[in-house]
């Protein structure tokens, strides 16, 4: 079954189980172009081998039980950070029957399945949803700067949304929904003008949607579930309902700066004050200063006495 030079592998939607077939991966599929495996039974971790397949395009593996995280090393998946300079179809040739052929798979994107054929070559993809994949996205995976569709949503992601995610300038759709992801949208998103699908509803993502004209004119439901704010959602953003950024190391220290300056100086105000106050009043009225002297003269002697015991 081994084949060097097989480009599309399409086993979508059947009922195989077991974990991923690492060394099947690693040792016969050098030049896969398509890999889908999506809605099948398979289990256990996405195995470090897949990252071997540098040619590989379009990656399916949604709606199985697989865990663990997403390796690191999908960065090497090469034609995902290049652009394609194909015609937009994968072609073979049937030597035997003397025939040429058009790959074409079924593929899932934006929510919608369809069947790409003669622009399959110009399909960049990634589809790791409704599995249950845990821990945070890698910042390696935002290196994919050529992938035009990305999927995890309805796995058990957590942390926050890389800050470079802004580099997959080339991302039409997104999907992060239905994870436990938090904080707030990276600014750099601001760049991806070629988005048009986004969806990170039902995480915990809190504060105000950055401004764009692409994600102000994104859909409104691709941000519920979160407490979010600002356009395209109606909830306005008020002073006392966004949680601001954490403060900086150097915010802090500054903080900390000045309330220990007001401490000292509201402190030596104090003092100032009281003694004026005190010292002002015996030297108006004399004869409560002479007796305030003698008392202070008789507390003096009798500590004296004390410590010359």
């Amino acid at each position: 079954m081994y084949s060097m030079n097989m480009r599309v592998l399409d086993l979508g939607e059947n009922k195989f189980v077991g974990s991923l077939p690492a060394a099947m991966i690693e040792n016969g599929y050098s030049s896969l172009v398509v890999l889908n495996l999506r809605s099948n039974k398979l289990h256990g971790d996405i195995p470090d081998e897949l990252c071997a397949l540098n040619n590989l395009q379009i990656l399916d593996l949604a709606d199985n039980n697989l865990s663990g995280t997403i390796p690191r090393c999908f960065q090497n998946f090469s034609a995902m950070v290049v652009v394609p300079i194909s015609d937009g179809s994968i072609e073979w040739i049937d030597i035997v029957n003397y025939g040429r052929y058009i790959d074409s798979s079924f593929l899932v994107t934006k929510g919608r399945e369809e069947e790409y054929s003669k622009i399959l070559g110009l399909v960049i993809s990634m589809d790791l949803s409704a599995n249950a994949i845990s821990g945070e996205m890698p910042e390696e995976l935002t290196s994919l700067i050529s992938l035009r569709y990305l999927n995890i949503s309805g796995n058990l992601l957590t942390g926050r949304i890389p800050s470079k995610i802004g580099n997959m300038g080339r991302l039409e759709s997104l999907d992060l929904s239905k994870n436990h992801l938090f904080g707030v949208i990276p600014a750099s998103m601001t760049r991806m003008t070629f988005l048009n699908h986004l969806n990170v509803s039902y995480n915990n993502l809190t504060g105000r949607i950055p401004e764009s004209t692409q994600l102000q004119s994104l859909d409104q439901s691709g941000f519920v579930g979160n407490e979010l704010c600002g356009p395209p959602l109606i909830k306005n953003c008020s002073a006392s309902k966004v949680i601001p950024l954490p403060p900086t190391v150097e915010q802090e220290r500054g903080y900390d700066f000045l309330e220990d300056k007001w401490f000292y100086l509201s402190l030596g105000l104090g003092f100032a004050v009281g003694f004026w106050t005190i010292l002002g009043s015996l030297l108006v009225n004399l004869p409560w200063s002479f007796a305030f002297s003698r008392y202070l003269n008789s507390i003096v002697l009798k500590l004296y006495a004390v410590i010359n015991c």
